[in-house]
C-alpha cells in the first residue's frame, strides 16, 4: 500500500460519521469500576487478615515450642566419685 493509498484510506475513515455510543455506556463503566474496586478492596483485606493470622500462629508456635532454647541432653554424664 503506497502513501497515497494510505492517505486516501485515512481520509475515507475520517469522513465517515463516528459510531453511535450506547447511552448507558457511562453507567456500565461506573458499575464495572465499582465492582472491581470492591473486589480489590476485599482481596486486600483478606490478604491482611491472612498475614495477621499467620503472624499470630507463628508467635503462638514460637512461644510454646521455644526453638531458640537448646534441647535437653539425651545422655547423662558419667557418675564418678561415689
Amino acid at each position: 500500500m503506497s502513501r497515497v493509498e494510505r492517505e486516501a484510506a485515512a481520509r475515507r475513515i475520517m469522513e465517515q460519521t463516528p459510531p453511535r455510543v450506547p447511552p448507558d455506556l457511562c453507567a456500565d463503566a461506573v458499575r464495572l469500576g465499582d465492582r472491581l474496586l470492591r473486589r480489590r478492596t476485599l482481596a486486600l483485606r483478606l490478604a491482611w487478615l491472612l498475614l495477621w493470622a499467620a503472624t499470630v500462629a507463628f508467635t503462638v508456635w514460637a512461644l510454646t515450642v521455644r526453638p531458640w532454647v537448646e534441647p535437653p541432653s539425651e545422655t547423662t554424664p558419667p557418675l564418678t566419685g561415689w
